[in-house]
């Protein structure tokens, strides 16, 4: 049992993705902390066509500047790291939670077609759950923890009706400190690996 403890340990260390970037999660993080703030100002609670509007553009805007980020942070590292082993991880690493986020652009265009904007924020944290669980052999174990928060929170805001989805702090309470979270991860990951 030990030595099977101890492959499977190698194992996970060969498939530990190393080129993830703390900066770029807490970076991330920081983004939908903004974004609460902008969301706060313009449409704090929506209700209206022209908030919901305003909601959807804050917060898809948000998305596309995490991915450029994280992505970005991925495809430098890649630039850095050749190899066979390199382009491996790199495909599997920019595969993993791709479905997860294809997933949530189809939803997220049927739920807006529906008129049901105050779903989004609860399958967002979902559908990312998913994607984390999905890259789970690539990251930190702590990863998982994170996970399991998102998908808590997705619950939430799914199922109890006294919780305004929509609200400004929504989106920060969930990707906020969530993505600062996975960034502290890393970092401490990679500081202890060092």
């Amino acid at each position: 049992m030990a030595d099977l403890a101890e492959v499977r340990g190698r194992l996970a260390t060969i498939q530990r993705f190393d080129g993830y970037s703390s900066a770029a999660a807490i970076a991330s993080g920081v983004v939908a902390l903004g974004a609460g703030v902008v969301q706060l100002i313009v449409a704090p609670h929506p209700r209206g066509a022209d908030d919901v509007r305003a909601y959807a553009t804050i917060w898809l805007v948000c998305l596309v500047v995490a991915l450029i980020l994280n992505y970005g942070a991925i495809l430098a590292w890649h630039t850095r790291n050749r190899g066979m082993q390199a382009d491996a991880q790199f495909r599997t690493v920019g595969m993993s939670i791709l479905p997860a986020l294809a997933a949530g652009g189809v939803i997220t265009i049927a739920l807006m077609m529906r008129g049901l904007v105050g779903l989004l924020p609860g399958m967002w944290c979902a559908t990312y759950a998913l994607g984390l669980f999905a890259s789970r052999a690539l990251v930190p174990r702590e990863v998982v923890a994170v996970a399991v928060y998102f998908g808590a929170v997705g619950a939430a805001l799914l199922l109890v009706p006294a919780i305004d989805p929509l609200a400004w702090w929504t989106m920060p309470f969930a990707f906020g400190i969530g993505q600062i979270a996975i960034g502290e991860i890393v970092r401490r990951d990679g500081s202890v690996r060092a």
